[in-house]
């Protein structure tokens, strides 16, 4: 009978760990287990003692599974990071505070802020722009950069598109006098230390000079003439600081005609490309806005004239450079959307010397050394160079040059139905991006694309130059065979024999001059 009831106890208890187990399962979709929620339904039931326990004892169950999904197994996504439209939202915020007094009483005075509201009007006739949004975006900026530059005049140049980002161009003229020094003359002055400092070495320790000459390199023109007569100021979106580009040189002009680059968006990228260019995507982004501008910048004809100088010395320089027409009175809107001679470049060509006027390399420059000047009176003069003449200013469009059979221009009246209030808007196909419109005395010019130039078929790098040829194989430099020692036996054994016979003979002859003197 003991054993019966002992047997009973330990069916009992091994059948209380069974299902105690199976209370501990864990559930497959909340790794929740029976046992514990069990436990804690008790105990709360214990703990705040409700009313018809039985009837809320469902709802306490559920209270318990919602407070342990939000505890340990949230549904809530993780708060998202600051994204950068957000940082740039930040950035930008300072673009909307409005001034104190001073600042609006300084708008009623004149401001070199250009009208972005009334070209984004114009440009939406043509359709063309950016978005009123962003339009505003940048007159705002534009607006920053007015009020820390001393400028005297600013226009919205347009908008180039990289591959990491873009650039919102502005083209600038400072007031006389309160231009910024050029940049980089502190590092002039540490490369002219260290030529000072290896011409002392050299002294010392004499290298042999070679007798290349290099070729003599191309001066790039002042500012506020040529193709740096105006200076740009570049920001990646607005609200971000501006930075003023550096001024362009013509080997970086005459480089980049040769290569095609995508932008990156930032100004300190290299530029990897053949031939080397001079300079980083600043610089070639600068050499860029330099050739867009030359051959886009247009202007209907009469808005401009040439400066009238006194002295006929002056007259040549005087076509270098135009000034507003006060007696323009504006041109049909018929005649602006069907003549090309209408239109006409009001800057500079840039010539294939990568500079706006030609400069003769073959004149002889006043610092060159006597050593120099005494080699060069030796050698023949070179014959001059015939100078390079492009189209004046004030060239009609009708005479630009067809590229591959593709008209250069393409004009276009804004609308064909109400032509009374229409306006008339030429665009580049040789700079894909470049619009000029006309309103009567108004026009305007804009570039935005991607800054490279359309070439009618596929773009073939410039090849390296050919090897310079093997030197000519002769005796001289023919490379010969180490003689052995028998050789070298039996050639001073023939030198000996012949320096023998040459003392002999001299011998012969002093005893016949003997005999004959005697005689």
């Amino acid at each position: 009978m003991e054993r019966s009831v002992e047997a009973l106890a330990d069916q009992k208890q091994r059948s209380a760990a069974c299902f105690k187990a199976f209370l501990l399962k864990n559930s497959t979709k909340t790794n929740l287990n029976l046992y514990d929620h069990l436990v804690r339904l008790l105990t709360r039931v214990m703990d705040e003692r409700p009313e018809n326990a039985v009837d809320v004892i469902e709802d306490l169950s559920h209270e318990i599974k919602r407070g342990m999904l939000q505890e340990n197994q949230s549904t809530l996504r993780d708060a998202p990071s600051t994204t950068s439209s957000e940082l740039l939202a930040e950035q930008q915020r300072a673009l909307f505070n409005r001034g104190g007094e001073g600042e609006q009483e300084e708008v009623l005075m004149e401001t070199p802020l250009p009208n972005v509201t009334e070209l984004t009007f114009f440009l939406e006739q043509i359709g063309v722009g950016l978005g009123r949004e962003e339009m505003q975006r940048i007159l705002l900026a534009l607006k920053q950069l007015v009020d820390m530059q001393p400028l005297q005049r600013c226009r919205f140049w347009g908008k180039i598109l990289g591959i990491e980002g873009n650039y919102v161009v502005a083209e600038v003229e400072y007031r006389d006098g309160e231009e910024e020094e050029e940049e980089g003359v502190e590092e002039k002055d540490e490369d002219k230390e260290k030529e000072g400092e290896a011409q002392e070495e050299d002294e010392l320790d004499p290298f042999p000079k070679s007798s290349y000459k290099p070729p003599t390199p191309v001066t790039k023109e002042p500012r506020r003439s040529g193709a740096n007569k105006f200076t740009y100021f570049v920001c990646r979106e607005p609200g971000l600081p501006w930075v003023r580009l550096p001024d362009v040189t013509p080997a970086q002009i005459t480089v980049a005609r040769q290569i095609r680059k995508f932008f990156t968006g930032c100004l300190d990228a290299p530029i990897v490309s053949y031939p080397p260019f001079p300079g980083n995507e600043a610089n070639y982004l600068r050499a860029q806005i330099a050739r867009i501008s030359a051959g886009t910048q247009v202007s209907p004809l009469g808005f401009y004239q040439f400066k009238e100088e006194e002295g006929e010395e002056e007259e040549e320089g005087a076509r270098d450079s135009v000034e507003e027409n006060s007696d323009f009175e504006g041109i049909p809107v018929h005649e602006m959307a069907e003549s090309l001679s209408a239109w006409v470049h009001h800057i500079q060509h840039i010539l294939k010397q990568g500079r706006c006027v030609w400069v003769n390399l073959a004149e002889k420059k006043e610092n060159l050394l006597e050593e120099d000047a005494e080699e060069e009176e030796k050698e023949e003069e070179p014959d001059e160079p015939e100078p390079e003449v492009g189209p004046p200013l004030l060239t009609p469009l009708s005479e630009d040059a067809e590229v591959n059979h593709t008209p250069p221009w393409t004009t276009r009246i804004s609308s064909n139905l109400i032509s009374q209030y229409a306006i008339a808007f030429v665009r580049s196909n040789l700079w894909p991006g470049a619009y000029a419109y006309v309103c009567g005395k108004k026009f305007e010019n804009i570039y935005i694309g991607w800054g490279l130039k359309f070439l009618g078929e596929g773009f073939t790098p410039a090849l390296p130059p050919p090897p310079q040829p093997e030197y000519p194989s002769g005796p001289e430099i023919t490379e010969a065979l180490d003689p052995s020692l028998q050789e070298e036996e039996a050639l001073k054994e023939a030198q000996e024999e012949k320096q023998a016979a040459l003392e002999d003979n001299d011998a012969l002859d002093a005893e016949e001059e003997e005999e004959e003197e005697e005689n």
